[in-house]
């Protein structure tokens, strides 16, 4: 059976569709984002950029079906890109 991929592999939560900003350079083409607070990507994202970066923001994972790949969406808070969620 194949792997779902708009099934976060950190958490198995099903990400939510996300349309990204028109100003951005991520497309014009929704994509799906886990938005689960408690994913383990996300909660350690936030540890792994201060120490790197001394940045105080972290990411959630983000897969685009349009190229089929998967990979950081930056985030500077736990609302940040909640606002672009599009219903299924």
């Amino acid at each position: 059976m194949k792997n779902d991929p708009t099934i976060c592999p950190y958490c198995g939560v099903k990400m939510l569709k996300w349309m990204p900003p028109d100003s951005s350079t991520w497309g014009l083409q929704a994509q799906y984002v886990c938005f689960n607070d408690e994913c383990s990507y996300f909660i350690k994202g936030w540890e792994w950029m201060r120490t790197q970066y001394q940045q105080n923001v972290s990411y959630r994972h983000r897969y685009d079906p349009v190229i089929n790949q998967s990979g950081p969406l930056p985030v500077w808070s736990d609302k940040a890109h909640r606002d672009s969620i599009v219903e299924e």
